[in-house]
């Protein structure tokens, strides 16, 4: 498959929020193209605080609603257990994030390609009790002229959850909370009602050994409370995502149905790889999945050194998709290596004909 790539963002773009902070990763970006054909990201902004003398691990904590404000919780070194490249685990089982994350707004031309205006602010921020320590990996979707914004919330007492915000001009956000509870993760709502119910997949984790992590399908009358669940796409063995799968992008819709990119992830030697695969699932009843990737073909693989090399080795993370002008080809934003955010062009048929029937 021809696929035009390029490097779209890089941790050294972005001013750091505050003078002792720094810019670890720029990726995972929510996606949407204005009506002057403009596109803008919502750009996760991974920070963390430099510390003094390293005797001991320093963690922001977000304690205002409607400042950036932050609590700094310095953790001596004596009570850590073990300091990963993601979290710090305390004793009594406590763990804290090694960043904290906020959305950044930015500006691209009508091609997807070029960048236009890199806001200097942080636009979307967690606050106290839905995302002290930071908010992730937006999607966005416009239904009815407002824009609907799924994220994580990394929070103290909810742990990481997936809370929903609706704005009417990409500016100012009404948070609604808290939609989907701990462990639940990439969530995507469709761009339009389904049988006049909202419509939504996600991924929950859960803590037993029974099955693997899978996308799940699930609706709602108003977008807070949301039932009817059922797993819809799950790992298979063998394959590119024969350890976990969970949605990219929002659904994407086509004559042939709802196409759904999405990330698959096998472990090797302890280390996970993430790859992308696509599904498409039928226009009236999404949960009727009528093609996928094929189990030895993944649609990309990490292949860039950005993507092979960076603050989590080997990860393509597929978040933000639009259409592109041709109306032939789709652009596809995604994280690479938690560290930086490319664009993909793909054509839209050559994806629909790599796909292999469900049986």
């Amino acid at each position: 498959m021809n696929i035009k790539n390029k490097l779209l963002l890089i941790p050294k773009d972005f001013i750091p929020t505050f003078e002792n902070w720094r810019v670890e990763g720029v990726f995972n970006p929510g996606v949407i193209r204005l009506s002057d054909k403009r596109i803008i990201l919502y750009v996760r902004v991974a920070e963390s605080v430099v510390d003094g003398k390293g005797l001991q691990r320093t963690c922001p904590v977000i304690i205002s609603d409607k400042n950036y404000k932050v609590y700094y919780s310095h953790v001596s070194k004596k009570k850590i257990l073990d300091r990963g490249k993601q979290v710090t685990f305390l004793k009594g089982s406590i763990c804290r994030l090694n960043t904290i994350s906020h959305f950044r707004r930015v500006w691209l031309r009508e091609d997807g390609f070029q960048v236009e205006k890199i806001e200097e602010i942080p636009a979307f921020v967690g606050t106290p009790g839905c995302g002290d320590f930071g908010v992730e990996d937006p999607r966005i979707v416009k239904i009815n002229g407002s824009y609907i914004m799924t994220y994580v919330s990394v929070s103290l007492h909810e742990g990481v959850c997936t809370s929903l915000a609706i704005s009417k001009d990409l500016k100012n956000w009404d948070k609604k909370g808290i939609i989907f509870r701990q462990q639940n993760k990439d969530v995507v709502i469709f761009p339009e009602k389904i049988n006049n119910e909202y419509v939504a997949l996600h991924r929950p984790e859960g803590t037993m050994n029974f099955s693997k992590k899978s996308i799940w399908i699930s609706h709602s009358r108003d977008l807070i409370y949301w039932g009817k669940e059922k797993s819809i796409l799950r790992a298979r063995s063998g394959s590119w995502g024969s350890d976990w799968v969970g949605s990219g992008p929002p659904p994407f819709k086509t004559k042939k149905g709802w196409l759904l990119i999405y990330h698959g992830v096998r472990t090797i030697k302890n280390k996970n790889i993430y790859s992308v695969g696509a599904a498409l699932l039928d226009l009236k009843n999404p949960l009727k999945v009528i093609a996928r990737t094929p189990i030895n073909r993944p649609l990309i693989k990490p292949k860039e050194e950005y993507e092979k090399n960076g603050f989590i080795n080997d990860v393509i993370f597929p978040t933000g998709l639009v259409e592109d002008l041709d109306k032939k080809h789709i652009l596809l934003y995604s994280g690479g290596a938690d560290r930086i955010t490319t664009v993909k062009k793909l054509n839209l048929n050559e994806i629909l004909d790599s796909l292999q029937e469900v049986t």
